[in-house]
């Protein structure tokens, strides 16, 4: 059963995906993946997770970002170049989603997300 907030109706689903993700940060390919983990959240748009194995994290450092979702967990956060915080996710999230452990989603501000249908 999906994740539920029963006081507010807010749902959070993560679904295995096999849509082809690519995304490029000042035009540099970062990530590439065919099982990205999508994340379906009230009033949010879908959210694509990609394994940190399918991000070249050679070229990010960490943050000392922290943030916390009342529904996912606690994020962390990577950055890129002269951007900070490109980058997030969960080390341990909460235990509705942990589909997105370790996986890394991208703000769509800085980093070209780009999706192709399997």
């Amino acid at each position: 059963m999906p994740p539920t907030d029963s006081r507010r109706g807010h749902r959070v689903d993560a679904v295995p995906g096999t849509q082809h993700v690519t995304v490029r940060i000042d035009g540099k390919v970062v990530a590439e993946t065919r099982r990205p983990v999508l994340v379906h959240e009230t009033g949010l748009p879908v959210r694509y997770y990609i394994p940190p194995q399918d991000v070249d994290l050679a070229l990010f450092r960490g943050s000392d970002t922290n943030t916390t979702c009342p529904y996912k967990g606690i994020a962390s956060y990577w950055s890129y170049g002269d951007h900070n915080d490109v980058a997030w996710y969960y080390e341990e999230p909460l235990p509705s989603v942990p589909e997105i452990t370790g996986h890394l989603s991208f703000y769509d501000t800085v980093a070209e997300v780009a999706v192709e249908e399997a």
